[in-house]
């Protein structure tokens, strides 16, 4: 028997729209509401953290962009498909299904907005957004420009100008689902403009965004003339070939040897910020926000190497301290979470599917292989999990309560190399903390606690013991 057409309308009607924000590299202490860095001014995550919870205990699945990026579209832990640096990560294989093919099941149209970094995804791979379940999408593949795209340039005259520089700089022409499309202008405000122009035209039926802003990735100097003015910011110049060897300019650019760094840093978190709010006041505009489940995260923890601030926590992007993998979280859905509230229930990017697909009324089966917990109840949030894990092959670590234990290969090349290029430490050996009296990791009770130590590195290997795709 068909179903009536009536009933299926008010039975979407009733399904949340749910937008999922993105922001690539923020630190964990840079948001204004913190009061933890008094440069900072981000006046529409505040909005969100006042209207919605911040979850205090929120992680991503990894330390780097890539294998982060397709935990979070899988809800699953990515390392199933072997997903673990840049070296072999991509998005999920076919047989494990995203966030947007799950929600398109349940009659949701879908668009992806901003930057794609999965792997080294191509055109027509499963990696860009029409071959993974969005319907709709504008975005940059920065895999194939060193996990970044240009903030200002995206063209062939681009591509043409750079010449030898165009693939580190980042200025090969953007998607608009699967025809080239060129931009010469402001990326974040074309991701927002994108988003709300997506928000507007299916306003009517329950809609999945996923809104991916390349900001604040490195190189933040990439800002319109008006803004430099405006701030009293010098022009800075992207990388010449003929000016000398890459990686002796990378090495200029970024922190600590970048003259004013921070303040580029900061210029760029507040451009998106704006975005941010005007998406907001869409929904509010169109009477959507009620029934909107909005989300904010970053990729993986603020980098250092471009003036990200992680306070308290210890680390930084690439490594397992805190610092690396612990993440703003922000989550509204007026009625249904609380507002202005913190949780420190352990959550994870993970959450985000199952999440999704719970409160669009899914059955439970759709998501029931997923690593990922749906973090809601009907009385409003659930417990978190019991403990997470992380492993990029050369460094390990698992949370289990309080208790984090982490694992660095000594010697490991891939390690040297962060700390020569990224100037950032990841450490060595075993590390044990308890984040309860510790969160800033400062002391190892690695040879204190000789039993927690044992339980979470048995703990660890029987989570690599059971990897395997869903099924």
């Amino acid at each position: 028997m068909s179903k009536n057409p009536s009933a299926a309308r008010a039975q979407d009607a009733a399904k949340p729209n749910i937008v999922v924000i993105v922001s690539d590299d923020h630190g964990y202490a840079d948001r204004s509401i913190l009061g933890i860095q008094d440069d900072v001014k981000t006046p529409a995550l505040d909005r969100l953290a006042r209207q919605g919870t911040s979850y205090e205990n929120a992680y991503v699945t990894a330390p780097i962009c890539s294998p982060s990026r397709a935990g979070l579209a899988a809800g699953c832990y990515q390392q199933r498909w072997g997903a673990h640096w840049f070296t072999d990560s991509e998005v999920c294989p076919v047989q494990v299904p995203t966030i947007a093919e799950l929600l398109r099941d349940e009659n949701y149209v879908t668009g992806y907005f901003g930057k794609v970094h999965y792997g080294t995804e191509h055109h027509g791979d499963r990696g860009t957004p029409p071959q993974h379940g969005y319907d709709e999408s504008f975005y940059g593949l920065a895999g194939e420009s060193m996990g970044r795209l240009n903030y200002l340039h995206h063209s062939e005259d681009s591509v043409a100008d750079y010449g030898a520089a165009a693939q580190p700089m980042a200025v090969q022409p953007l998607w608009n689902g699967e025809e080239p499309q060129e931009l010469e202008g402001f990326l974040t405000d074309a991701i927002g403009e994108r988003t709300r122009q997506f928000v507007a035209d299916h306003a009517d039926r329950p809609f999945l965004a996923t809104v991916a802003f390349n900001a604040v990735h490195n190189f933040c100097w990439q800002l319109p003339a008006e803004e430099l003015a405006k701030r009293g910011l010098p022009s800075f110049e992207d990388w010449n070939p003929g000016a000398g060897e890459y990686l002796d300019w990378y090495d200029g650019a970024v922190s600590p040897n970048l003259d004013n760094g921070r303040a580029y840093y900061l210029a760029q978190l507040e451009l998106m910020d704006a975005q941010i709010g005007l998406i907001l006041d869409q929904l509010d505009d169109l009477d959507l926000a009620a029934n909107t489940i909005v989300i904010y995260l970053t990729d993986n923890g603020g980098s250092t190497c471009n003036y990200g601030m992680n306070l308290p926590l210890r680390g930084t992007k690439y490594t397992l301290w805190e610092g690396g993998v612990r993440v703003p979280f922000l989550v509204r859905w007026p009625g249904r979470v609380p507002a202005g509230s913190t949780t420190a229930a352990l959550a994870s990017s993970m959450d985000i599917l199952p999440t999704a697909l719970a409160a669009a009324g899914a059955s439970p089966r759709a998501y029931a292989h997923c690593d990922g917990k749906n973090l809601l109840t009907a009385d409003g949030l659930a417990d978190g999990h019991d403990a997470l894990h992380w492993d990029c092959g050369w460094q390990w670590s698992v949370r289990r309560g309080d208790w984090k234990l982490s694992w660095v290969e000594p010697d490991s090349p891939v390690a040297d190399a962060i700390r020569k290029v990224e100037h950032a430490e990841p450490g060595s050996g075993h590390f044990l903390a308890n984040l309860a009296t510790d969160a800033s990791e400062t002391s190892n009770l690695a040879d204190a606690e000789p039993e927690i130590l044992a339980e979470l590195v048995a703990l660890h290997e029987q989570w690599k013991a059971g990897l395997a795709l869903p099924s």
